[in-house]
């Protein structure tokens, strides 16, 4: 895509979907109430308003390489300020921990040697906060063809970012009263299916129309 075709899309924007919603963007532009904070990877194949069909306001978005969040105290970083702003600010009570399949950074993190020369800051980034889910996977499914440990690469991060939310004073407190939700999915882009962890039995599940809350992930399984 060029910038031309951007601007054009722009110009499309404003001059059709802006101008028939036109009293929502007025509402939003006085205050922004979202319902859920979504944390996905940035990569350009999922789109978490598409996917979800939401409108502007509805969803707070968190996006960065392998949708990765820091453990509460690791460093100054975005994520965390993202999320304390959204749980305590915004009064966010859903929070969705969306991986994909065929994930650029767990390739890469099942493979990250060859990324110290080539992306050093994708390394660092990697190395440091990806660090539990490769010696995770690689420790218990080495064993397993490459295209299976990607898939429980996947999955494991994206419990992995659960467990690392829970280490949030705010989400902790928030979620001992019962007023905030964690959610683990799985975005299938060859499908456009969405897989929820389901605790119960400790797999993901494809979603049929009802959430799986995640309030613990001490047993971890990946999917058959």
């Amino acid at each position: 895509m060029s910038i031309k075709r951007i601007i054009e899309g722009l110009n499309e924007f404003h001059d059709n979907y802006f101008v028939t919603h036109r009293e929502l963007f007025e509402q939003l532009s006085q205050a922004q109430n979202p319902e859920v904070l979504f944390i996905t990877c940035s990569d350009s194949r999922i789109d978490p308003c598409l996917i979800t069909q939401s409108q502007p306001g509805e969803l707070f978005v968190i996006r960065n390489i392998g949708n990765i969040i820091p453990a509460y105290g690791m460093l100054n970083n975005s994520e965390g300020a993202g999320i304390e702003y959204a749980v305590q600010a915004l009064d966010i009570k859903v929070i969705v921990i969306c991986g994909h399949s065929n994930c650029g950074a767990m390739r890469g993190l099942l493979q990250i040697g060859s990324l110290a020369q080539q992306m050093p800051l994708v390394y660092d980034w990697l190395k440091h906060y990806g660090e539990a889910t490769r010696r995770l996977v690689l420790d218990n499914y080495k064993d397993c063809p490459s295209d299976k440990l990607l898939k429980i690469a996947i999955e494991q991060n994206v419990l992995t970012q659960i467990e690392n939310l829970e280490t949030y004073p705010i989400i902790r407190s928030k979620i001992h009263s019962n007023q905030l939700t964690l959610h683990a999915w799985i975005y299938e882009i060859e499908s456009g299916e969405v897989f929820a962890y389901d605790a119960s039995v400790s797999k993901f599940k494809i979603l049929q129309n009802r959430p799986f809350p995640v309030p613990n992930l001490l047993t971890r399984l990946p999917s058959e």
